[in-house]
């Protein structure tokens, strides 16, 4: 203990206030995956840039499970994937591949997270993708985008590519792969993808019964709409996340440090 928190303390004096904030949002992020059970052992990521000019962006130390992320162990890189401020761990190269190039490609994205849920991948192999067949996927329908499965994504070539797919969307089914979502902070990002995750379990089990209540056009392009408006207001960041945040503190307050 005393050891992790000297580690904490010495990263913390060398970064500024917004970067910490930001560590601590993120390594909170990494907790929420673990707790709502979306964990692939080690291999998913998730990223968040770093305040300032230099498009730095802060990702999981590769071999560490989510519920052992912290602020401080984060790793800090650079667009090249060069480690900016060692802590003795490295990244995951296929996270660096997707993560660059969204960070790289969009200003707005400066959260980018990435996961291989059962629910998830099962959905990316359906040739229907998310189907809009339950409010929580119809109030995120539009923002949903589609990219076909290359392999492991160790390919930088990969990027453009992925770039191009994405768009100006928020969510993003990785054909055969998994979910990906991007915000303009931790916590937007996180709701996104909490809600696009929630969507896709709802279809796995809807889809068991074999048989379907589609609801009208009208009623997907209202929800279309209202959903669209919602995510505008920033209303579940403002209610939610900081809720999130008091049952982590309750349950395990370590990622904090």
């Amino acid at each position: 203990m005393a050891t992790a928190l000297k580690v904490a303390s010495d990263v913390r004096a060398k970064i500024s206030d917004d970067e910490w904030q930001v560590r601590v949002d993120l390594a909170a992020a990494y907790r929420l995956v673990h707790h709502y059970g979306w964990t692939d052992l080690i291999f998913t990521h998730l990223s968040a840039r770093v305040p300032g000019p230099e498009h730095h962006f802060l990702i999981n130390p590769y071999g560490l499970m989510f519920d052992e992320v912290t602020a401080s162990n984060l790793v800090k890189i650079d667009l090249d994937g060069n480690i900016v401020m060692s802590n003795g761990y490295e990244v995951n190269p296929a996270g660096f591949t997707i993560h660059s190039a969204i960070h790289m490609a969009r200003e707005d994205a400066r959260a980018v997270m990435h996961l291989h849920t059962d629910d998830g991948v099962a959905v990316s192999a359906m040739a229907q993708g998310l189907m809009p067949i339950t409010q929580t996927a119809m109030v995120i329908a539009d923002q949903v985008a589609y990219h076909e499965y290359e392999g492991v994504a160790l390919d930088l070539g990969e990027r453009e590519r992925l770039v191009a797919d994405l768009g100006a969307k928020k969510l993003m089914l990785l054909r055969n792969h998994g979910t990906l979502a991007v915000g303009a902070t931790v916590s937007d990002c996180f709701l996104m993808l909490y809600t696009f995750e929630r969507a896709c379990s709802m279809q796995v089990r809807a889809l068991v019964s074999g048989a379907l209540h589609l609801p009208s056009a009208a009623a997907v392009e209202t929800s279309r709409q209202q959903g669209s408006k919602l995510m505008a207001s920033g209303q579940l960041d403002r209610l939610a996340w900081p809720a999130l945040l008091r049952m982590l503190d309750r349950k395990d307050p370590d990622f904090r440090s």
